[in-house]
């Protein structure tokens, strides 16, 4: 086995510490609103498509959540009113999640927290640069991980 150098070493506590960190820091002003970071992002997800609806082997990819997480985030959504899933009238094979109206009223009403949390935590401390090289790192360290 061959250790880390000293630059690998940084790299890879410094990448680490911020995936530990940032959901935490991302997530506790969501709490706020009774949910949590994954919630949020399912919610944001499924608001931002087409219609308000998406099917949801797309959505648990765009969470980066396994379909059986999901399922159960989305019943407790259904339960409250937010969420409504019915076969996908092209293949009912898949199933489309529809973000009912109280739904997208959860999500605009936590959006602005969330964005303000993500601009402190995130953006705000790095330049135009650093943004883009992010956005290059992500794309690189992404394709290496297995989807759920």
């Amino acid at each position: 086995m061959e250790w880390l150098n000293a630059e690998e070493k940084d790299a890879w506590t410094g990448l680490v510490s911020v995936l530990l960190l940032m959901p935490g820091r991302l997530e506790a002003p969501l709490q706020e609103s009774g949910l949590s970071l994954f919630d949020y992002l399912v919610l944001s997800h499924v608001s931002e498509a087409p219609g308000r609806r998406i099917r949801m082997s797309e959505l648990a990819v765009l969470a980066n959540g396994s379909l059986s997480r999901l399922s159960n985030v989305v019943k407790r959504f259904e339960q409250r009113g937010w969420v409504e899933r019915y076969p996908d009238p092209e293949n009912g094979r898949y199933t489309i999640a529809s973000l009912t109206d109280e739904g997208f009223a959860v999500v605009e009403a936590a959006a602005p927290v969330h964005l303000r949390a993500v601009r402190q935590f995130v953006l705000d401390p790095l330049t135009a640069e650093d943004r883009q090289a992010l956005t290059r790192i992500a794309a690189k360290l992404r394709v290496t991980i297995p989807p759920p």
